[in-house]
């Protein structure tokens, strides 16, 4: 019922703030990684990479969105990998949001003077499944509003 009602809030944010609304539901062969997004806002499709973990699209706007998975080989959990984000040094990141549950993670932040929004999954089929949103600063307001439906429509299998 819970993903029924976020897919029901992303088609009402998305037929508000485009004209016409179509979500589209991606599944990671590899490791059956689920998000819905809106196919009119992301819609150049990159290629796979070779090794299927995931997809990214790209807009016409500069804003971009990865659907992922990966395994979780060294047996992270959300306070780990929160707690690593944290502590990097990486240039031009800075996380400025960041929340965990018993099994999920959400960062928030600056990424290349990019806005960023990540959350992750941490199943049981020893897979994090990981949704990546990152836009302009100029386009928060659009972006912000598609965040919430986009990254809660986030699932394994």
């Amino acid at each position: 019922m819970r993903h029924a009602r976020s897919i029901l809030v992303l088609f009402m944010t998305i037929a508000a703030t485009t004209s016409v609304a179509a979500p589209f539901t991606y599944t990671n062969a590899r490791f059956g990684t689920v998000c819905t997004f809106p196919d009119e806002i992301f819609t150049d499709r990159q290629p796979e990479p070779d090794n299927g973990d995931g997809q990214q699209w790209l807009s016409a706007d500069g804003a971009s969105l990865i659907c992922s998975g990966i395994l979780n080989i060294d047996d992270d959990t959300p306070k780990g990998f929160v707690t690593a984000e944290k502590a990097s040094q990486r240039p031009g990141y800075k996380i400025t949001y960041s929340k965990t549950g018993k099994d999920w993670a959400v960062l928030s932040g600056l990424k290349d003077e990019n806005i960023f929004y990540e959350r992750r999954l941490f199943g049981k089929d020893r897979v994090i499944h990981t949704v990546w949103i990152e836009y302009p600063p100029a386009l928060k307001s659009k972006y912000d509003a598609l965040v919430g439906p986009i990254t809660s429509s986030l699932k394994g299998p």
